[in-house]
């Protein structure tokens, strides 16, 4: 009986690392998955960053181009429109902080 008793023992032994071993590796998936989730996070976020810059970049030539005519009142209108932004920009930072 204890032979019995013994093995029942290992096998307990056994079955508790085994039940680690589980643990952990799902513990490892769960961290690939968040990592690739993160991942695909950035590549989207640098996506829109790129897509701003190539806006941002026609959005300049169009105001040289228009500077360049003499188009005065396009030039003011994107001038009033930055100093806008930017006291806003300030009154919102002042605000929070």
């Amino acid at each position: 009986m204890s032979d019995a008793y013994e093995r029942e023992q290992q096998n307990n032994a056994l079955l508790n690392s085994l039940a680690q071993k589980t643990s952990a590796l799902k513990s490892v998936t769960i961290d690939i998955y968040d990592n690739a989730r993160n991942q695909e996070t950035i590549d989207s976020t640098n996506e829109v960053f790129s897509s701003l810059s190539t806006s941002l970049r026609g959005s300049a030539s169009r105001l040289t181009r228009a500077a360049k005519q003499g188009d005065t009142i396009a030039v003011l209108k994107v001038a009033t429109i930055c100093v806008a932004a930017g006291v806003g920009l300030w009154v919102l930072l002042g605000w929070i902080f």
